[in-house]
């Protein structure tokens, strides 16, 4: 039997999440090829042969760009199994059921993806429900369909416990073709990436993890995270980027990996996600993440206003945040924060405020640009929709973007909101701070105000990943 797996979209990363079900594909006994549709080009042929095609849907960019490629499948090889896996395809059932997806998984699929491949299920949207998974076991109607308000649905799901394995990368891209680190004296290097840990013990509401982990998390065991680096270090990798969506889920955990990634492969250097709370707690644990060759951590802080902060459930205030620059600072790490930078609580001032604090902070080579742009994105079963303001503002589900449309209640938002998304895509090679200034400009004439001088230039620029992170919203309205 042969297995086709194909990724989208993750973030200019060579997609794990090919590299895992492979392994477990392959140790199964089939034949299995791999393709990042980002970086290489998907040919009939190999779509005609493939007895299975799954589709790695990570986020809601990945999602969207999978549409066209399902209709070609479902043209050229209408005999093969479909499925979809992935922290999305759950959240998008209904939608990927209509195109001719067979089987929806979660993003624990490597076991499923073998009983799939193996069994003698009937395909084409089987009534069957497989027992050991992270499925959605009924979807729930549609509210606005009905003519009710939506709210956020439980998908009434199980988080399996896998015994995981090495994942294998033979067939894809190599790491060269992906995104690299740029280092503050103009060097770049090669990116590896993997993950320590999976799904997250919180439940921010804006974040997609939460109705399909609803606050479960998996640990990796570290033979096998140590396995995986150091076959893409055999590859060239010099840097590797932990994709876990909280590095600090499991404190123990991350710092036994860190101090042996360190012993194994000195001067490999790597970078983290780590939420401002954790940040606080284990403040003790900063340096050891300096002295083992973290350059930088990724936090999403998503905004300066509390009363917002509050509304996500973020677990932080602004005070922690700037507590948590400090911290890290003194421990001689960069902290990058990431922004969902408009939100139906964010007025002009709210906005203007974030930049102040940015600038303040010593923060403006730490912020990528698209930051500043980002839009609260609302997708299907969206903890949003808990909040009653939410539920009386979006319209309905829109299955062209997968979200909730929504509209600030002051036109002018939403207009500078295109407008620095303009400014950003308009010169995507800007400098940070070159990028940081035109946008300054722009918010302060938006509110009919001089803006006034930037603090000077930092001495050094962090190190930086060429493709920015993003996580929980899309940067503007994506066009296939």
């Amino acid at each position: 039997m042969q297995a086709l797996l194909i990724s989208t979209y993750d973030l200019g990363r060579q997609p794990f999440g090919l590299a895992s079900p492979a392994a477990w594909l392959r140790r199964a006994g089939l034949e299995v090829f791999c393709l990042d549709a980002s970086r290489e080009e998907l040919y009939d042929d190999r779509i005609a042969t493939a007895d299975l095609i799954a589709f790695y849907l990570p986020m809601h960019t990945a999602t969207r760009l999978a549409a066209p490629l399902l209709t070609r499948v479902q043209s050229i090889n209408p005999r093969a199994r479909v499925a979809a896996y992935g922290l999305y395809a759950p959240l998008n059932a209904d939608w990927l059921r209509e195109r001719g997806v067979d089987d929806v998984i979660g993003p624990e699929a490597e076991e499923e993806l073998v009983r799939i491949a193996n069994s003698q299920l009937p395909a084409r949207n089987s009534q069957a429900t497989p027992t050991s998974q992270l499925l959605i076991n009924a979807q729930l109607p549609n509210a606005k369909a009905e003519g009710r308000k939506p709210e956020a649905e439980s998908l009434k799901s199980t988080v399996p416990r896998l015994a995981f394995i090495q994942p294998d990368r033979q067939g894809l891209a190599p790491l060269a073709a992906y995104a690299s680190l740029h280092m503050p004296d103009g060097q770049q290097r090669i990116v590896g990436n993997t993950d320590a840990t999976r799904g997250c013990k919180h439940l921010c509401r804006h974040c997609p993890i939460v109705p399909v982990y609803q606050g479960a998390f998996r640990v990796v065991p570290i033979d096998v995270v140590m396995a995986d680096i150091r076959a893409q270090i055999q590859a060239g990798a010099e840097h590797i980027s932990f994709g876990d969506p909280d590095f600090f889920n499991g404190p123990t955990h991350a710092r036994r990996l860190v101090e042996q990634l360190a012993i194994d492969h000195p001067g490999v250097s790597y970078d983290v996600t780590i939420k401002i709370e954790h940040l606080l707690t284990h403040a003790d644990l900063l340096p050891v993440l300096t002295r083992t060759g973290c350059l930088f951590v990724t936090s999403a802080v998503e905004s300066v206003d509390d009363s917002v902060l509050a509304r996500l459930r973020k677990g932080h205030t602004r005070a922690d945040f700037e507590r948590a620059v400090g911290l890290c600072r003194a421990a001689g790490l960069a902290l990058s924060p990431t922004f969902v930078a408009f939100t139906p609580w964010t007025d002009r001032e709210g906005y203007l405020d974030l930049l102040r604090t940015i600038a303040s902070l010593g923060l403006i080579e730490e912020v990528a640009p698209i930051q500043l742009a980002i839009r609260l994105l609302i997708t299907s079963r969206s903890a949003l929709l808990d909040l009653p303001e939410i539920r009386d503002m979006v319209g309905a589900f829109d299955p062209g973007s997968l979200t909730y449309p929504w509209h600030h209640a002051d036109p002018a938002v939403d207009a500078l909101q295109q407008q620095v998304m303009a400014l950003i895509a308009s010169d995507g090679h800007a400098g940070r701070r070159d990028a940081f200034a035109a946008i300054w400009d722009v918010a302060h004439a938006h509110s009919g105000r001089q803006a006034p001088p930037l603090p000077a230039v930092p001495a050094k620029s962090p190190a930086y990943i060429s493709e920015p992170w993003y996580c929980c919203a899309e940067p503007a309205e994506f066009h296939l």
